[in-house]
């Protein structure tokens, strides 16, 4: 039998990343990030702990963030998930 699949969710960063946030993402799998990034530096950041999928938020404006989509349909170890910042 797999493993299930230890899924990191994290959102509203505005630009930081707090050391407690990394300490509690350690070890999963993937980490979800669920809107309002900030700066391309948290998806970096938090990609050198697990993949990252991200999607933009409201206050995700700048240029870099257009490469973000509004929401996702992911399938996460066999469970939907719809990903979007509301």
């Amino acid at each position: 039998m797999a493993s299930p699949l230890k899924v990191g969710v994290i959102s509203d960063t505005h630009g930081l990343v707090r050391e407690e946030a990394l300490d509690t993402l350690r070890g999963v799998d993937v980490i979800v990030h669920a809107g309002d990034v900030g700066g391309s530096h948290v998806l970096q950041e938090l990609g050198e702990l697990a993949p990252v999928i991200a999607v933009r938020g409201n206050v995700d404006l700048e240029p870099w963030a257009r490469a973000l989509p509004e929401r996702r349909r992911l399938d996460l170890g066999g469970a939907p998930v719809l990903l979007l910042h509301d």
